[in-house]
């Protein structure tokens, strides 16, 4: 045949480096199959060496080393279809929030944290407050959301090992800016975006990076900038570094930077999300901010800025809170007062529990508290538990109405889920499970699955886990400089077929690390089980400062050493997100034993749910809603413990800890080794499609998004745009509508007249009221009823506007204005079932179109 007539193979199109460079500081890349692949076969030695992180992939093969990669048909095709999806992807506009929204097309959302966990390639995390953060961005940009995070650009990220007396030390890496995937922040007309942020006797300078998360952005903020004083430089150093003047220093910078960083890009938001404390002080730039702009007064000025401000906490312990000594918040806040016009101690008030107390000290949380329009907790169970913690806020209140709700965290699916079981979802629910994993009817077709092949699927993960774990502790064992028997032994640690036992998280006494130790000779037992053994992988960091965190881990590593179950009882170093994922992937059990309630959350099952893991968890955090959803099929887990009360906790311990034992030898274990004659264990593979089925719809991120724009994001928009329209016309008239009720407050009366038995299972009562001077619009009268006298059950009626509860016929409450200027309210409501008469109180609140909730400290009534 002659060359002319030879038949040519189709030459595929080579992306070239500035597409590959879009896509390595695009952290969609995280979570896209295509991207990972792409990069792993551009020159997998070099991938692993570069950390897996694409920016320095790209420095490291230079053009040389793309020209060879790309030689490849194969791999040349595959950089074609990954660049050409990532431009396509930004400019896709068929998404849920533009279908369910499209009238809110552009409303801007700003999420502040103090850390967002995306990718090791951007160490800027610590926990799960982190996690949290990227998992919103990541579904944000699924779902079309229009959110931009906010948070700070550390310059060091620590490291941990353990010395040879297991006490965890620290190392500190400097990261290069110039292979970390972010690039300057420009402004519109392309010049780098440079913040001034006011400290005492000086003003900072501010810069501002830029990463693309998919379709959402994160912007960081750094004060290592030249012509910035040294100590000041330092400021965004480390992760909650240094002492308190060093932290309020930080938090000054994401909130006031943070918030001046977006009105400079031109992108000053909507609606400001302030995960947790650290980012409050953006709610005291945007009262700045709506003072300079409109002229407003401080009050209206704080009521057009409170309206589109939405704060979530995860501490569910008071003292995890920042608390800033009075003179330090008095010396940083003076700028900023002086901005308003006013005197420092307004503001300090309103970070102080005690407002009227100046010896209290200024919290964070406070002040986003008390700013916020809407506010939430991150589970059912920790909303309950921060309306008691920070009850106070709210005097008088009932606690089941302090205005605290809770959306409950969820985590990004595709970010966690094992390469195997990605497969396997794929090939039988299709690609909606990666797009709309909120579909409860898709996740049943997990049964379709066939039990060997998700066998087989998980089995490989355990497999990865293991080799992956012989492979890091060698790593441990060579930095100490162990000898050659050490490092062989490290070589035979763990088993692939061994029921294995995850545990992830920070080493903080809540937690109880050491719960599983209480018992050694029992748990000895278990472990070396010659038939039906247990291993345990343990993984996670102590604060830097928390001695008796360090003194937990080095338990924890003791008893491994001195029982002889090295083998069994594995401790990793230095966790970062890459381990996560082979830990969450691998484990067959993740074991959790928070001290309940202290778990505000905890997202680490949740991770490795996604992988077909079971859980083993006290009922704290999520758990709480979780665990009794298979309801009489196969169980999804297992609990630790009961959801009593319990005032000695050394004995809540010992029960906690009989429970652990217990769960593990009468069910765990014997599940998990019950084979049948194709060696499968059918029962367990049963609870671990049970348990993705019933967590996955329920337990992911773009719920958690959803819930979020549904619930807050949406509704505080539409009430700013209420306030700030027409010169912030709303917010002078409700500022003003304040300061009447206050001023009026003092000679509003109501009072029970009677309250007797009727006909028909019905109770009627007369109420009466004198609203000292007020309008009967400006206030809303209710009955605070309390079934057969439990308060727990209590609800309120608004008698002026009749909204029983759901199902319950209308509540004929009939008024009367009498000579003297009192209103009366007449009439009945239903008895309780159980037929004991209800108690009743009434009470006077105030009510306005622009408060997102009726309760104003101090504005509240009671007969």
């Amino acid at each position: 045949m002659s060359s002319r007539t030879r038949p040519r193979t189709p030459r595929v199109r080579t992306p070239g480096r500035a597409e590959l460079e879009m896509v390595a500081r695009d952290l969609r890349w995280t979570w896209h199959a295509g991207a990972l692949r792409l990069f792993d076969q551009l020159d997998p030695d070099a991938w692993v060496i570069s950390g897996r992180n694409p920016v320095r992939l790209l420095r490291m093969l230079g053009r040389s080393g793309l020209e060879r990669a790309f030689s490849d048909p194969a791999t040349a095709e595959l950089g074609r279809l990954v660049t050409e999806d990532f431009a396509a992807y930004r400019s896709r506009t068929e998404t849920w929030f533009a279908e369910r929204y499209p009238e809110h097309a552009d409303l801007r959302i700003a999420y502040f944290s103090a850390e967002f966990a995306l990718t090791d390639a951007l160490p800027i995390f610590a926990g799960g407050l982190g996690a949290v953060a990227g998992e919103i961005l990541k579904s944000a940009s699924a779902l079309g959301v229009p959110v931009v995070g906010v948070g700070l650009s550390y310059r060091e990220t620590s490291h941990q090992w353990l010395d040879a007396d297991d006490h965890q030390q620290e190392t500190w890496e400097i990261l290069d800016r110039d292979v970390l995937p972010v690039a300057l922040a420009r402004d519109p007309r392309g010049v780098p975006v440079e913040v001034p942020v006011e400290l005492p006797d000086r003003t900072l300078r501010v810069r501002v990076w830029d990463t693309r998360v998919g379709r959402s952005r994160l912007l960081l903020l750094d004060t290592d900038v030249p012509g910035n004083r040294a100590p000041d430089r330092a400021i965004t150093r480390r992760l909650y570094g240094g002492d308190d003047e060093t932290r309020i220093q930080q938090e000054l910078v994401l909130g006031v930077g943070g918030y001046r960083a977006l009105q400079a890009l031109g992108m000053e938001p909507d609606v400001v999300h302030l995960n947790e404390g650290h980012s409050a002080f953006a709610a005291l730039e945007r009262i700045r901010s709506a003072h300079a702009r409109d002229g407003l007064a401080f009050d209206e000025a704080r009521a057009a800025a409170s309206a589109g401000i939405v704060f979530t906490t995860h501490t569910p312990v008071a003292a995890g809170h920042d608390y800033f000594p009075p003179d330090l918040a008095r010396r940083h806040l003076a700028p900023y007062a002086e901005g308003l016009g006013l005197d420092v101690e307004p503001l300090l008030a309103l970070g102080r529990y005690t407002p009227d107390d100046p010896s209290d000290s200024f919290c964070p949380t406070v002040l986003g508290l008390r700013l916020a329009g809407t506010r939430n907790g991150v589970s059912h169970l920790h909303g309950m538990v921060t309306r008691n913690q920070w009850r106070g806020l709210w005097p008088r209140l009932p606690e089941q109405e302090v205005p605290v709700g809770h959306v409950t965290n969820g985590i990004h699916y595709q970010t966690w889920i094992s390469p195997e079981l990605d497969r396997l979802l794929h090939r039988h629910l299709g690609p909606r499970w990666r797009t709309t994993p909120g579909d409860p009817a898709m996740w049943r077709h997990i049964d379709d699955i066939d039990d060997g092949e998700l066998w087989a699927a998980h089995e490989a993960a355990r497999a990865r886990l293991v080799a992956y774990t012989r492979q890091w502790l060698q790593q441990q064992l060579a930095r100490r400089g162990a000898g050659a028997d050490a490092l062989a032994a490290a070589a035979c640690r763990l088993d692939p077929d061994v029921l294995t036992i995850g545990f992830v998280g920070r080493f903080v006494a809540y937690k109880r690390p050491t719960l599983f130790l209480r018992d050694r000779e029992r748990l000895a037992r278990l472990l070396g089980d010659p038939e039906r053994p247990v291993q345990i992988v343990f993984a996670g960091k102590a604060h830097p400062r928390d001695e008796n965190g360090k003194a937990l881990l080095r338990e924890v590593v003791a008893f491994a050493r001195y029982a002889g179950l090295e083998h069994r009882v594995v401790f990793l170093e230095d966790f970062d997100m890459a381990m996560d994922r082979v830990l969450s992937q691998g484990t067959d059990v993740w074991l959790n034993t928070p001290r309940r309630p202290l778990e505000a959350c905890g997202i680490g099952g949740m991770k490795a749910g996604a992988s077909g893991c079971l859980n083993l968890s006290t009922i704290d955090g999520w758990w709480d809603e979780a665990w009794g959803l298979a309801d009489g099929g196969p169980p999804i887990g297992w609990c630790i413990g009961t959801d009593d009360w319990y005032p000695d906790l050394d004995r809540q311990d010992a029960d906690d800890a009989e429970s652990f034992y217990g769960q593990l030898e009468r069910h765990i274990v014997p599940t998990f080794y019950e084979r049948d004659p194709d060696g499968l264990p059918r029962r367990w593979i049963a609870s671990m499609k049970q348990s993705m089925a019933l967590l996955a719809p329920m337990w992911n991120s773009h719920r958690m998004v959803e819930e979020y724009t549904e619930q807050a994001w949406v509704p505080e928009g539409r009430r700013r745009h209420l306030l700030t329209t027409n010169g912030a016309s709303g917010a002078r008239h409700l500022a003003r509508s304040i300061a009447r009720l206050r001023l009026a407050w003092p000679d509003v009366a109501v009072r029970v007249e009677s309250v007797h038995e009727a006909p028909g299972r019905r109770v009627e009562a007369r109420i009466a009221v004198d609203l000292g001077g007020l309008d009967p619009d400006e206030v809303s009268v209710q009955l605070w009823v309390a079934p057969g006298g439990v308060d727990a059950d209590a609800y309120a009626v608004t008698l002026d506007a009749p909204d029983g509860p759901a199902g319950e016929p209308e509540w004929p409450f009939d008024a009367e204005h009498l000579e003297d200027g009192e209103l009366t309210y007449e009439g009945s409501l239903p008895a309780a079932e159980s037929g004991a008469a209800p108690v009743i109180a009434a009470r006077v609140i105030p009510r306005h179109p622009g408060l997102s909730d009726p309760f104003i400290p101090g504005l509240i009534r009671w007969s």
